[in-house]
Order: C-alpha cells, then sequence, then structure tokens
C-alpha cells in the first residue's frame, strides 16, 4: 500500500533548512553584508560563497535570491510566503536557475547561460543563475563564461559555491565578492540541536547533542543528519553512550582524563585509556584530532584565559581546561602539540595506528613533565644573578696593609694601626735592590686574596655551583630529575 503524503517522513537537513537570513547559523559576517547591500541597493554583478561542505553555501544563495526578487519583503528578509519565494524555495523558478557544477562542467553545457541572459526576467526583478561546485568547469566553461560575467545585463546576477575556491582561475575571482564561510563552532552547533529536539519532542541530552556536534567538525548539515539517524536508532530519547556508540567517539570525560594524563606524565594511564578506546572500537584517527583541538584549546585558554573568543568549548570545558593550564607551562604545551600534530601526519601512512598513538603519547608525557635545556639554563641564569649580587657580603675581605696619612688628609688616623705581621727574610736580596723593593717581595708572597663573585665570568660561576644549589634548581623545576639534564 503506498504511503500516504501526512505519512512521508522529511529529513531533518531539509526540514530545518534556514528559510531567511535570521535562521543562518555561525555565518554573521556574511548574512550582515548581504543585508547592507540589499537595504542600500548596492547588489553586485557576481558573489562568490567558499567554504566547506554543510555550512550554508547553498543556502545563503537561495536566500539572497529570494530577498532581491521577493515583491514583498520583511525589510531585507524575503516572506517566505509569496508565489516568488515559494518557487525559488522548491527549485521550480523560470528566472532562478541552479546548476551543478559537478555534471555540467563543460562548453556546451554553460552556453544555455550565454543565451539565456538575453532574455528579461518572466516574473521577478532579477534573473539569477547559481552554479554549485563551480570549481569543477573546466577552463574552457570559465573562459566561455568570463565575458558575461564581467558585463551581464543589468537584470542578471550570478551566484557561485564552492568548496575549494583556490582552484577557481584569478580572472573569475576578481569579478566576484568573494565570502569564506567559517566552519560553526560545536556549541552553536549544539544549541540549533537543542532547539531542533524541542520542536520535534525528542529528549537529548546535553553530552549528546555535545558529542554529535564535535562529531560534525563544523557542519549543520552533518550534524543534522546525525541527529536524524540517532532518533531512528534510538527513538525519542537520546544520551552520549548512544551518540559515542553510533559514531565511535569518545566522551568529553574520557578526553580530559587522558590530557590529564599527559600533562601529569602517567604512562599508565595513558597506556589503559587507548587500550579501552582501541577495544571499544572507537575511531582512533578522530581520537587523535580531537586531542589536538584539547591541546589548542589549553594553549588559548593559557594565554588569554577562559573568556577568549577563540576558545570552542561550553563552560564545564573551559573549568576543566583552566585547571590543566596550571599543570604545564607554555614552552612544554607547544612542544606536546608539535607531537600530536607530527602523529596526525604519520596516521595516513601508517599501518598500525594504536601503536604509533600510544609510543607519541608516551613520548609527549614526557616532554610534559621534563625540564627542557632552555629551562635548566634560563634558572641557571638566574640562580648565578643571585649569587653574583650576594656574593660580596660572603666573600672573606682583604687583608688591609699599612699605608702613611696623605700629607693633604684632613681627618689623620687617631689610633696607630696595627703593625703588620712579620715575614721571614729573604734568603738572597736582588743586586742593587732599593729597600722598597726589599719590603715588596714579602708582600708579593702574601696569599692571593679570594677573587669577588662579580669578577668571575659566566662559566666559572657555573662551575662553582655545588650539588645543594644543584638540587635545590632541580625542587623548583615540576618533575625534573637529576637524570633528565643531557
Amino acid at each position: 500500500m503506498p504511503m500516504s503524503e501526512t505519512q512521508v517522513h522529511i529529513a531533518l537537513p531539509l526540514k530545518y533548512r534556514p528559510k531567511t537570513f535570521d535562521d543562518v547559523v555561525g555565518q554573521e559576517h556574511v548574512t550582515r553584508t548581504l543585508r547592507n547591500a540589499i537595504a542600500s541597493g548596492r547588489i553586485a554583478n557576481a558573489y562568490l560563497f567558499v567554504g566547506s561542505r554543510g555550512i550554508g553555501k547553498t543556502t545563503l544563495s537561495r536566500i539572497f535570491a529570494k530577498a532581491i526578487n521577493c515583491p514583498t519583503p520583511n525589510g531585507v528578509e524575503p516572506c517566505d510566503t509569496c508565489e516568488s519565494c515559494r518557487q525559488i524555495a522548491e527549485g521550480r523558478s523560470i528566472d532562478v536557475v541552479e546548476l551543478d557544477g559537478a555534471s555540467h562542467n563543460k562548453v556546451e553545457d554553460v552556453r544555455p547561460i550565454i543565451e539565456g541572459v538575453q532574455f528579461k526576467p518572466a516574473a521577478s526583478k532579477y534573473k539569477i543563475f547559481i552554479v554549485d561546485e563551480c570549481h569543477m568547469l573546466t577552463p574552457s566553461a570559465w573562459n566561455a563564461l568570463l565575458k558575461t560575467l564581467e558585463e551581464p545585463p543589468p537584470y542578471v546576477r550570478f551566484i557561485f559555491a564552492t568548496t575549494e575556491g583556490d582552484k577557481l582561475l584569478a580572472t573569475i575571482i576578481s569579478r566576484c565578492q568573494r565570502f569564506d564561510l567559517r566552519r560553526i563552532q560545536t556549541h552553536q552547533i549544539a544549541a540549533r540541536l537543542r532547539y531542533i529536539c524541542e520542536k520535534e519532542g525528542i529528549d537529548a541530552t546535553e553530552d549528546a547533542l555535545l558529542a554529535i556536534a564535535r562529531g560534525a567538525e563544523g557542519g549543520m548539515r552533518d550534524a543534522l543528519s546525525s541527529l536524524d539517524q540517532l532518533i531512528a536508532f534510538t527513538g525519542d530519547k537520546i544520551t552520549e553512550e548512544d551518540a559515542l556508540g553510533v559514531f565511535g567517539l569518545v566522551s568529553r570525560k574520557s578526553l580530559e582524563d587522558l590530557a590529564g594524563a599527559i600533562l601529569t606524565g602517567d604512562a599508565a594511564a595513558i597506556l589503559r585509556a587507548v587500550e579501552s578506546f582501541d577495544s571499544a572500537g572507537k575511531d582512533m584517527r578522530r581520537l587523535a584530532g580531537e586531542l589536538m583541538q584539547h591541546f589548542r584549546n589549553l594553549l588559548v585558554c593559557q594565554t588569554l584565559g577562559g573568556a577568549a573568543a577563540g576558545l570552542e568549548a561550553t563552560p564545564d570545558q573551559i573549568k576543566t581546561l583552566q585547571e590543566q593550564a596550571k599543570l604545564c607551562p607554555a614552552s612544554r604545551l607547544f612542544r606536546v602539540a608539535d607531537q600530536l600534530a607530527e602523529m596526525q601526519d604519520k596516521l595516513r601512512y601508517v599501518l598500525s595506528v594504536r601503536t604509533l598513538i600510544e609510543m607519541t603519547l608516551l613520548r609527549a608525557a614526557r616532554v610534559a613533565t621534563v625540564a627542557s635545556i632552555e629551562e635548566v639554563l634560563r634558572a641557571v641564569r638566574e640562580l648565578a644573578a643571585r649569587d653574583g649580587n650576594a656574593a660580596p657580603a660572603s666573600v672573606a675581605p682583604e687583608r688591609d696593609h699599612p699605608r702613611s696619612p696623605s700629607a693633604g688628609s684632613a681627618h689623620p688616623p687617631s689610633a696607630p694601626q696595627p703593625a703588620a705581621p712579620k715575614q721571614p727574610p729573604p734568603s738572597s736580596p736582588a743586586p742593587g735592590g732599593s729597600r722598597s723593593g726589599a719590603t715588596a717581595a714579602p708582600q708579593a708572597a702574601a696569599p692571593k686574596p679570594a677573587p669577588k663573585a662579580a669578577e668571575l665570568s659566566a662559566d666559572e660561576r657555573q662551575k662553582i655551583l655545588d650539588d645543594d644549589k644543584l638540587n635545590g634548581l632541580l625542587k623548583a623545576l615540576p618533575g625534573a630529575k637529576i637524570t633528565d639534564l643531557r
């Protein structure tokens, strides 16, 4: 028996596709410019939307087409109720032509556009051509379209959308207003999913929505498709375990615990965590990417604070990040991030993914807990500088020698100076030597006073550092050991 029209299920990405600029999430820099262009009447000949999958390129193209052709707009927003808006939304408007550049990429495929611009729109203000995946057009097709794109009739507008803007010809980009769409932040995707769940009557936990948003990697369409899949799998109640099990993700708490084990150098906890993830069938490559993102958030939190705008995290996550950021200095965090970045490059070619991840995380744990040569040298210089300032007070004072007061002295000594200790006479005085020369010999034979610390070079000061000072230095460096100094 055929399914009735009321029973046909509409997929969530289609059912909740934005219909106005207000519905678009995470692309405020684009929607604001388009609104101002409509309000001021400064509508360009061609627009180019560049960005990754599922972030709103085609949706923005249709909304913009509806807004500039709507006969009864709500300010700069399309009314979405008139016949023009409905036809554009349903893809059946004769004045808004959509072309798939992936399957229509030759010269003969763009020839209808070149010929169609000669005719005015039938029932709208503008005749609009939307070309999706335009980077797939051949250079010959672009060259055939170049003159029309540069000087179109006043009633024609072009909108291009692509995921790979660097593949377009420079002559094409120079004739368009380019907009680079951003990846949608995780908390924005989670908020949109929460709104849809409330509309659909779905009971989903906050951690489940965050897991779906993490798996979407910045794409709203991917998040809605995942939510639709989970509803079909679990029904009206979704938990974090359901989302993690279906998509092979690692829970936020487990990821934070693994990062904490790396920062504290707990090798046993790292190996146990990796073994549990691998046994549970988690996506190890995605784990590496999420771990890299976590350490990136740690660096941002440590550098700019928890209120940084570039921190894609919830308040609970920010609290955890602030606590973990205190465990390790920034220099070591950078070195850990370098280890993780190198691991991500190797994961594309390695056969044993688990072994590579284990070895890299153990090396990262050592990097996070062992003092670097730069840290040791910096602390040694600081300690030597402090010793240099305090050394003159601890060095034995030089022996005073008798001196006769000068003729011009205004304040002669009130008491006679103590006589210098007698020295044994020289065995044989120098021939022809004077009395002053004879008395200078015993003074030269006197012990040489200890040099002042300020007169020593940096190398000499470093050599005289005893084991007590070095041990005190190592205690000041968290996690450092005497065997770690190489």
